[in-house]
């Protein structure tokens, strides 16, 4: 049986060289996530922007240095948590992910990383990994003002999860209304952790 690190490297492979969408054909590089294989907590954004599409990883840009901010200041490190996207592949200018490449892209790749993880936590960062993840429990989603900071236990990647949508940091860069918000759901994650240990 294949340990959770060797699970996600055999996906990490099988996203680099992917071809079942549109996206393939523009992208420079596939960003398949990183982190810690045994995180209790990971985080889901929508898709890899530019600077993620140049070098590879997740979260490398503005909003990426925000999130490491609002990591630190929530007493934890990157290297601690797993950071992915719901597609791998940045999609042209930066336009919303479309219904068929998340359908492709997230039973794909995304369900498995969460089952090789099995994450305590897991965060979802702006409205498309929020839909996604709360559809596949059957939980029709609002806008995602009305729902962050909620906990939803949802089971339908086959074992429990505690799952909490949160604003996208690129979302706050440009509105203090919505960094504000981001600021206090991510002041709430250590509580919630030290209440999925017990």
């Amino acid at each position: 049986m294949m340990t959770a690190v060797e699970r996600l490297s055999k996906i990490h492979d099988e996203v680099m060289v992917c071809g079942r969408c549109r996206l393939a054909e523009q992208r420079r590089n596939a960003v398949p996530g990183e982190g810690n294989a045994s995180a209790e907590m990971m985080f889901v954004g929508e898709a890899p922007g530019r600077r993620e599409d140049l070098r590879g990883r997740p979260f490398v840009g503005a909003a990426g240095r925000f999130l490491d901010e609002l990591l630190h200041e929530a007493g934890f490190s990157r290297d601690a948590v797993y950071i992915t996207n719901v597609i791998k592949c940045r999609p042209p200018r930066n336009r919303d992910p479309r219904p068929d490449e998340i359908a492709t892209c997230a039973e794909l790749y995304l369900a498995r990383q969460i089952q090789a993880i099995r994450p305590k936590l897991l965060i979802m960062l702006g409205r498309h990994s929020t839909s996604y993840i709360l559809s596949e429990e059957g939980i029709k989603v609002g806008g995602i003002t009305k729902i962050h900071g909620r906990r939803y236990e949802i089971k339908s990647f086959g074992f429990p999860i505690v799952a909490m949508p949160m604003l996208h940091p690129a979302a706050a860069l440009y509105n203090a209304k919505y960094k504000d918000m981001l600021k206090h759901d991510f002041r709430i994650l250590s509580t919630q952790v030290e209440r999925l240990r017990h």
